[in-house]
């Protein structure tokens, strides 16, 4: 299975760790990641991930980031719009899309003691491609 990363930028120190375990887990699981994709920010990942997933190359995608808590609620919306593009996105394309984004309305404490998240989302990746892959059979 080749699989795509698109990656935050922003909340680089938590989501930098983030990208490294996923990385590690899918070499653990025999999975080829073919791109890692450096995005700004959560908001912009559903653009990357689709442009990912349109590859005939990519059989899925993992998006990772950590939407930290502010002092308004920005985070709670960025959380909600990128995250339900991103289902939409799978859903359209018919290639799963793991989900490694944290929060929203954690603290960078928090959100460092998540970044074993990535490893859930690259294993819920896999999991759906086989599935995926049954059910077409």
């Amino acid at each position: 299975m080749n699989i795509g990363i698109v990656v935050s930028e922003y909340n680089a120190d938590v989501t930098y760790l983030m990208l490294e375990r996923a990385k590690e887990h899918a070499a653990f699981l025999g999975l080829t990641v073919k791109e890692v994709v450096k995005v700004p920010g959560v908001y912009d990942m559903p653009v990357a991930a689709k442009t990912l997933l349109g590859r005939v190359d990519i059989d899925g995608a993992v998006v990772l980031g950590a939407v930290i808590e502010g002092e308004t609620r920005h985070d709670e919306i960025i959380m909600q719009q990128a995250t339900r593009k991103i289902l939409d996105i799978s859903v359209e394309t018919g290639k799963p899309i793991g989900l490694g984004i944290t929060g929203h309305g954690m603290t960078k404490l928090q959100a460092l003691d998540r970044i074993d998240n990535a490893k859930q989302a690259v294993e819920s990746t896999y999991k759906m491609h086989l599935r995926l892959r049954e059910m077409r059979i």
